[in-house]
């Protein structure tokens, strides 16, 4: 432990292996829902995860990964234009699943 000087000249005694804070930040809850945010990023990587894992990436024309998280509901979109094999509406709909699985896994935590 070290002293910090206070701004009236006394010295507060600070711990040197404390992790930093930010005064502005959250109160973290490890019960706490995820974010809307967290919630379109983990559809849209498993969305994606499945489409380049069925495809090489230069095999995939056009892939449009549509994601809306709002009051609780979950929308899923996957536009996919690539080769017949695999069926691409098969891997699509396969991506929207893993897409809703990744969100329900996020909240299981």
């Amino acid at each position: 432990m070290t002293d910090t000087p206070t701004p009236d000249g006394g010295a507060e005694p600070t711990d040197e292996n404390a992790e930093p804070t930010d005064e502005n930040a959250e109160p973290t809850d490890e019960n706490a829902e995820p974010t809307d945010e967290a919630v379109v990023e983990a559809a849209s990587d498993a969305a994606e995860g499945v489409v380049l894992s069925r495809y090489k990436q230069s095999e995939v024309t056009d892939l449009d990964v549509t994601v809306r998280f709002e009051d609780g509901v979950l929308e899923v979109d996957v536009y996919l234009n690539a080769p017949n094999d695999p069926d691409p509406e098969a891997v699509a709909n396969e991506a929207v699943e893993a897409a809703e699985a990744a969100v329900d896994e996020l909240f299981e935590r």
